[in-house]
């Protein structure tokens, strides 16, 4: 007889790990709590599902061990994903910066085809089948596999029902945090500038020394900033104020612009038209929002003219520009993240297959674990090779 293996969890991994088992005509049961697979999936990349990166290692991963993701990496890597999507008929996009995509641009695309497929091969796929415990799983079937994820996006189903699956067996938890998530600013003025975007950088210091710095769209909201910018800082800010650490951020709104080629701009410009205000110089940088509040935030008057513009006003002015201060007081939390740091402690767990060394014949796979990646497709690279990896080891038994 066919080997039974119980899965829970519908989305990227769980749905990958159901579909390599029943290749090798195993008898798959997968068990999803929502009305739909792969809720996660179809609103991944705005919709357009960044689905793996070319380009993969352990540096674009974060966690107590992040080394742990090697075997799973170069067990099924970019290339055994490229060759699996081809062999079901989803061909793909490999952007130059080595971010991957559905050839159809559409993330619909690929939890159909993934759907369809693990039908074909005769998975028994149990919708609205919300499981509260795996104990009982564990002596009905012959392996179990928790792919249920993480807290992010709890509108979509996201929970902490994986950590306590393998606390049930004794595994050590670390704890959660948001990652990929926006960050929420204390301050009188981010509120009026919802909805300003600039392609700024945005440096980030925790205990008032600077961790990194980023680079690309920086957008402005009712309750703080978001953008990939902020996104790709979010996973320091969100630990760091996880440890209770003193986080703020630095804005620069023009990064081509230096302090003294900035200052003598705004000089050249109030010589040159007497008339203009400093907001009438500006507005031609910088959205009107943004102006008006960098002003306010001064104590500087929109109308001072061209003509009363100091170069010491000035190079303050642009010294504000280029390195705006603001103290993040939280992240936009779980529901809104893309997906969570912490999680199961991957040091109970074996890097080769995924099977926890607490309890035998149990699988955890996907983001459940205490790995999370940096955003450009390497979640999902992860979840594809961690469910191979279990996968191959459930059919070696």
């Amino acid at each position: 007889m066919a080997k039974k293996i119980a899965i829970i969890g519908g989305g990227a991994s769980g749905l990958f790990c159901a579909i390599h088992c029943a290749q090798a005509a195993l008898e798959v049961s997968l068990f999803e709590q929502n009305s739909k697979l792969a809720k996660k999936i179809l609103v991944s990349g705005n919709g357009r599902c960044n689905i793996t990166n070319a380009k993969l290692s352990q540096n674009d991963y974060f966690g107590e061990q992040p080394s742990f993701v090697q075997n799973a990496l170069k067990s099924f890597g970019f290339t055994e994903f490229h060759k699996f999507a081809n062999s079901i008929g989803l061909l793909l996009d490999v952007k130059d910066d080595k971010r991957v995509y559905p050839l159809s641009n559409e993330a619909k695309s690929v939890v159909r085809l993934f759907e369809e497929y693990a039908k074909e091969l005769g998975v028994a796929i149990h919708l609205n089948a919300k499981i509260n415990s795996i104990q009982e799983f564990t002596s009905k079937y012959d392996a179990v596999v928790v792919a249920t994820g993480s807290r992010a996006a709890s509108h979509l189903g996201g929970n902490n029902d994986g950590e306590n699956f393998a606390q049930a067996f004794g595994h050590k938890i670390i704890p959660a945090y948001p990652s990929l998530v926006q960050l929420e600013i204390d301050s009188k003025i981010i509120h009026k500038m919802a909805g300003a975007k600039v392609d700024g950088e945005v440096a980030l210091f925790i205990n008032h020394q600077k961790e990194l710095t980023t680079s690309g769209d920086i957008l402005f909201t009712n309750y703080g900033i978001s953008g990939f910018a902020v996104l790709d800082i979010s996973q320091y800010a969100s630990k760091a104020l996880l440890e209770f650490c003193h986080v703020s951020v630095a804005l620069n709104l023009l990064p081509n612009f230096n302090a003294q080629k900035l200052s003598t701009h705004i000089i050249n410009i109030s010589k040159q038209i007497p008339a203009y205000s400093l907001l009438d110089i500006l507005v031609g940088l910088l959205p009107l929002k943004i102006v008006t509040n960098l002003l306010d935030s001064l104590n500087l008057s929109q109308e001072l003219q061209g003509i009363n513009i100091t170069p010491k006003l000035a190079k303050k002015v642009a010294n504000t520009i280029l390195n705006w201060r603001f103290e993040i007081e939280d992240t936009h939390g779980f529901r809104h993240a893309e997906v969570s740091g912490g999680g199961i402690d991957v040091r109970e767990i074996n890097p080769k297959t995924n099977e926890s060394l607490k309890q035998k014949n149990l699988y955890f796979i996907g983001e459940v674990l205490d790995i999370v990646g940096r955003r450009g497709g390497y979640n999902f690279a992860y979840a594809w090779s961690s469910a191979y990896l279990a996968a191959q080891d459930i059919i070696k038994k």
